[in-house]
């Protein structure tokens, strides 16, 4: 809100050149503030595609946390007014690279009731099939 002030002064004294700046200093500020729930969405996503995988089964409580992560992904990249999207395929997926270790690490404790160690878990999964399988998700019917 503080930014939004600061904004309107600089408009009404006519100073753009500084205005402009505090657009794009709060443009960044906003895509920061959703890559960082795509990140906590997509890491509740990559946990139990882990778990999936690594088990070779799913509940339902895990089908509907990984629909509702993929459903919170889309409608937080998604553009209202400009009906496209805040990041790119490529850019979802340096973001699911980047929470991929915390959900191995997160797997490694409800998996198999904890028996194993995180490194132990990606023995057992391929990486890129999970990362695959979650933009898949994304991408597809989107909200």
């Amino acid at each position: 809100m503080e930014e939004l002030l600061e904004l309107k002064d600089l408009l009404i004294s006519g100073n753009i050149s500084e205005a402009l700046l505090l657009v794009e200093e709060m443009t960044e500020m906003s895509k920061d503030d959703k890559l960082n729930k795509i990140i906590s969405f997509g890491i509740i996503l990559l946990l139990h595609l882990i778990k999936q995988e690594a088990e070779k089964r799913t509940t339902r409580s895990w089908e509907v946390s990984i629909r509702n992560s993929v459903r919170h992904i889309q409608r937080t990249n998604k553009r209202r007014k400009a009906n496209g999207n805040y990041f790119t395929q490529a850019e979802l997926q340096e973001t699911l690279e980047e929470a991929y270790q915390s959900a191995l690490e997160q797997a490694s404790l409800e998996a198999f009731e904890g028996r194993y160690e995180a490194e132990e878990i990606a023995e057992m999964i391929d990486r890129t099939k999970i990362i695959n399988q979650a933009i898949a998700l994304i991408l597809e019917n989107p909200i």
